[in-house]
């Protein structure tokens, strides 16, 4: 079965002010899959070392916890408690802070995951 579906690449805006900013994963979901995950395709530290003044510690809390929401479950409660589509469209809010989300964009798959691992692949550096 073919499902429709919703991603948006993961962030990182180390100068908010100036926009300058780093894809570092994708986030997916399929609402009629019940489908919602990410993907991250490097380190707060490999971040960290490109680009000077970025807390390769506080990163990782960051990217901890969007990824704690993505996942669900009573760790990221409240949020956690929510659909997996609510949860998707609060990762993707727009927001001004140094973890933020690129537009939506959607497409088609028999395969969420599959799709989610292939978007991912895309954004790795070589």
């Amino acid at each position: 079965m073919t499902v429709a579906y919703d991603y948006a690449l993961v962030r990182v805006v180390p100068r908010v002010v100036t926009g300058d900013a780093e894809a570092v994963g994708v986030v997916l979901q399929a609402r009629q899959a019940r489908f919602l995950d990410v993907r991250f395709v490097t380190t707060a530290e490999a971040v960290a070392a490109r680009w000077p003044g970025v807390d390769a510690g506080v990163l990782d809390r960051y990217l901890a916890a969007f990824a704690a929401v993505a996942a669900g479950g009573a760790a990221a409660a409240p949020l956690g408690l929510l659909p997996p589509s609510e949860r998707f469209h609060w990762l993707t809010a727009t927001r001004s802070t140094t973890l933020q989300t690129s537009p939506v964009r959607t497409g088609r798959t028999g395969d969420p995951e599959a799709a989610l691992d292939a978007i991912a692949r895309g954004l790795r550096r070589p």
